[in-house]
């Protein structure tokens, strides 16, 4: 699968593209997320509150319960404010 980080997200993962197999037992946004945070403490601190994070499944918006599988694209990003 394709992971992008947006914003502080890549700030504090250090990473803005990469490229990483789905890991087994992983069936949702959430569930990625918990498996990213495992990665280090960039990671950790990126996706330390998940109420901070927005993501997209293939250019769509997704929610945390939204189905990810081996080949989508997956952005995460932070809210964003109107103006």
């Amino acid at each position: 699968m394709k992971l992008l980080y947006f914003a502080w997200i890549r700030e504090r993962t250090g990473v803005h593209e990469e490229t990483w197999p789905l890991p087994k037992g992983t069936a949702t946004v959430q569930d990625l997320i918990a498996r990213l945070a495992e990665r280090g403490p960039g990671f950790a601190h990126a996706f330390a509150d998940v109420k901070q994070i927005r993501a997209a499944v293939n250019q769509e918006t997704a929610k945390l319960d939204a189905p990810v599988s081996d080949g989508d694209e997956v952005a995460f990003f932070p809210p964003m404010t109107g103006g």
